[in-house]
């Protein structure tokens, strides 16, 4: 049987597993016997799974397969911050980036998609248009990859990844079943065993795919606002104009009912000196943002070719935090991990095949106007 007709027992939740295993005559136990090998100790070879018989192992070998996505690429950061360049079938390739926040906590940025659909004008990722969804066994083969570079786990406190933000390359709820599923699994005990409030999901606003989330899951909710008002987020981030800012709020605060007492939505606001840091827009967030139970991150701009904006001052920066403060906000800055390797927030670009040319495209459109403009 060749490897295409083969089924990936990568990114089967539980659920499925029990069903795979069903299917072939075999008792539902067995599924946690494999999701305990797969996801817990790394292992892809049937013959190494030791406590299945040999004619089940051998009959898995027909039938089935644990296929990760192929690492054709990584480095690591000065600052500890590694990256993979992950090829996924059809030759495309994705990126995701795991961060060490101290000496116990590492996030690790995973990626939905190849590319990005929604064009927002701040990020790299949606310069190079979209490709296509990726499969659960593409997006939880992300923190297999990352987990198997540290090793099996020996007992259930040692997890190599304590966290993860669904906030690499794509927008999540664009591929909302894949994404659910892997999320499934990320918590899951029998697979990476993570808190609900270490799983983060990142969404640019599709309003009815929070929708669906409400009783789906209870991971914690980030929303990609990066503007005060509806005028200059049509511009940042084009989806505002399908579903505004009271739309998106609306929603978020029915997500968070569901999620009982001591739980808020993170707000992410991309910084860009000129555009939206200026004191009207802090104003205007901190009026906006009035009751919605929030903590606010903000994400100083990362530039990249052919792109216009700016990164503000430090100075700006802390201006823009402090008036926050002053206005009963909890605010963080985000930390600017990986830059060097091309990791940083909005940067997971790097060696992704452009097959829609819309980079190109993109380019020369800044070319033109900077002709126009005098540059």
């Amino acid at each position: 049987m060749s490897t295409q007709t083969k089924a990936n027992l990568l990114g089967l939740t539980k659920s499925q597993m029990e069903a795979f295993f069903e299917s072939i005559g075999e008792k539902r136990f067995r599924a946690t016997q494999l999701m305990k090998w797969i996801h817990h100790y790394g292992v892809d070879d049937f013959d190494e799974m030791t406590n299945l018989s040999k004619a089940l192992r051998a009959r898995l070998k027909e039938i089935a397969e644990v296929r990760g996505p192929e690492v054709v690429y990584k480095d690591f950061s000065d600052d500890g911050t590694r990256k993979w360049v992950l090829k996924v079938d059809g030759g495309s390739c994705i990126e995701t980036v795991l961060i060490p926040m101290d000496d116990k906590r590492r996030t690790l940025c995973v990626s939905s998609q190849v590319g990005c659909s929604l064009d927002c004008s701040f990020c790299s990722t949606g310069k190079q248009g979209f490709q296509r969804n990726l499969t659960p066994a593409e997006i939880i083969g992300q923190v297999w990859v990352a987990q198997r570079s540290f090793g099996p786990r020996t007992d259930s406190s040692n997890r190599p990844v304590t966290n993860v933000v669904m906030m690499g390359m794509g927008e999540p709820l664009m591929n909302f079943e894949p994404v659910m599923d892997s999320m499934e699994l990320m918590l899951d005990d029998w697979g990476y065993g993570l808190s609900k409030r270490r799983v983060t999901l990142s969404t640019s606003g599709v309003v009815p795919a929070i929708e669906k989330m409400i009783g789906r899951t209870d991971v914690a909710l980030a929303i990609s606002l990066h503007a005060p008002n509806d005028e200059l987020r049509n511009e940042l981030v084009p989806i505002n104009r399908k579903y505004p800012i009271k739309q998106l709020l609306d929603v978020c605060n029915r997500y968070l009912d569901t999620l009982g007492d001591n739980r808020s939505i993170t707000v992410e606001y991309t910084l860009i000196a000129g555009i939206n840091d200026q004191p009207e827009h802090v104003a205007q967030l901190a009026k906006l943002l009035k009751g919605f139970d929030c903590k606010i991150n903000l994400i100083p701009f990362n530039p990249f070719p052919n792109n216009d904006y700016r990164k503000p001052s430090r100075n700006a920066i802390m201006r823009f935090q402090n008036a926050l403060i002053d206005s009963g906000y909890v605010v963080t800055v985000r930390s600017t991990r990986g830059d060097d390797i091309d990791a940083a927030c909005g940067q997971l670009v790097g060696q992704v095949m452009d097959k829609t040319r819309r980079s190109a495209k993109y380019a020369e459109a800044q070319v033109i106007d900077a002709v126009q403009v005098g540059h």
